[in-house]
């Protein structure tokens, strides 16, 4: 089972950015799709974005044209680059390669108003 560590949260006033990665204990680059989640408090973890291998990507309506995925596989690592904050982004972000991979403890996003 691939474990998984997220980082690069913080707080940020509406506007800014903030990159998110997520370093893998194993490789991914049999992990065809990895997603980035969130979760903020009170409601259910919803997906942000997700990535196959070849580099396709799906955005959640709410951050489109303001999140961008990508992954490096000799890296183990995925990347979820947030600009554009709004408050409503405010969660913690976790990320997620299905069956093959734990959930990790997830990084904190706060945007300010």
């Amino acid at each position: 089972q691939v474990q998984l560590v997220e980082s690069g949260g913080g707080l940020v006033q509406a506007g800014g950015s903030l990159r998110l990665s997520c370093a893998a204990s194993g490789s991914i680059f049999t992990i065809n799709i990895m997603g980035w989640y969130r979760q903020a408090l009170g409601k259910q973890r919803e997906l942000v974005a997700k990535i196959n291998s070849a580099g396709s990507t799906i955005y959640a309506d709410s951050v489109k044209g303001r999140f961008t995925i990508s992954r490096d596989n000799a890296r183990n690592t995925v990347y979820l680059q947030m600009n554009s904050l709004k408050f409503e982004d405010t969660a913690v972000y976790y990320c997620n390669g299905g069956p093959q991979t734990d959930w990790g403890q997830g990084t904190q996003v706060t945007v300010s108003r």
